[in-house]
């Protein structure tokens, strides 16, 4: 507490920020530096004061309300540039960098891109989901930065092209897409009928006869030989190298697709966030 503010208010704003960007009251307070008794008991008292509940408890972590949802949207940017005005202290560390975007990115290219800051002590935590989800948690606070498919308007987030990825219509052996089983990744196969729009100019009839929600099991089953389907080419590089899979078309003008990299336009005070941000658009090109 300090003469400037003398109920505390300031803090317990901050420390409920820093529970709901975590996901948790046990993350909040490692990157507060608080303990974890304390860090329950202000978000309790906050919730006193405000008359509403902010987080649901879970079995692993807390669920905010609409009205931390709320709250976090009005709060984050106003705190994030005072703290930028202040200053961290130099005895704490910075708190972990909350990176987000498309499951199979991450894996393939993100996550071993960034391994070597870990090494140096940046601190991660990695989400996956679709992009308008999160580019909104982006927006509330929730997330440091994000890499998504879709470029956000307005003047809220900033986005800067990160990678293009190349897709490619692929199998195990030559085959007749006409007949042979369509593997995809969601019922209305998004990626495909774009890849037919695109390079055959014509409306995809076809129906997938498997779906899975993940472009990574989707690779598998066409590698395993139950059918064909379209990817991104950086998912089956090797595949293609090795004679695993084939490409069972080499349009002259493929389809792309631009991955951004979002940030809030509010400053941030961890500089791991600059680090990660730096590393990103590194080694995006080569992606």
């Amino acid at each position: 507490m300090t003469d400037q503010n003398p109920d505390g208010s300031l803090d317990l704003l901050r420390t409920f920020l820093a529970v709901y960007r975590a996901g948790s009251i046990t993350a909040g307070a490692r990157a507060l530096g608080l303990s974890q008794p304390t860090v329950t008991g202000q978000i309790q008292a906050l919730e006193q004061r405000w008359g509403r509940q902010l987080f649901q408890r879970m079995a692993r972590g807390v669920r905010p309300t609409t009205v931390a949802d709320d709250l976090a949207a009005r709060i984050a940017g106003p705190l994030d540039d005072l703290a930028l005005v202040t200053g961290p202290s130099a005895e704490t560390p910075p708190e972990p960098v909350h990176l987000a975007g498309p499951a199979e990115l991450l894996a393939a290219r993100v996550v071993p891109a960034l391994a070597p800051l870990i090494t140096q002590g940046v601190r991660l935590r990695v989400t996956s989901g679709l992009a308008d989800d999160l580019l909104d948690g982006l927006t509330r606070g929730r997330y440091d930065l994000v890499i998504s498919a879709i470029r956000p308007r307005g003047r809220t987030l900033l986005a800067e092209p990160l990678a293009d990825e190349e897709f490619v219509l692929v199998a195990s052996t030559a085959l007749d897409v006409d007949r042979a089983p369509l593997i995809a990744y969601a019922e209305d196969v998004p990626i495909v009928r774009r890849y037919w729009r695109h390079v055959f100019g014509r409306r995809l009839t076809r129906r997938p006869a498997l779906v899975i929600p993940d472009l990574r099991a989707v690779r598998a089953a066409v590698v395993a030989g139950a059918g064909w389907s379209v990817l991104p080419r950086y998912l089956c590089e090797a595949d293609l190298a090795s004679g695993a899979l084939i490409l069972l078309d080499e349009p002259a003008d493929p389809p792309i697709n631009t991955a951004f990299l979002v940030r809030r336009a509010a400053a941030t005070t961890n500089t791991h966030v600059t680090v990660v941000e730096r590393a990103l658009r590194s080694a995006g090109p080569t992606w």
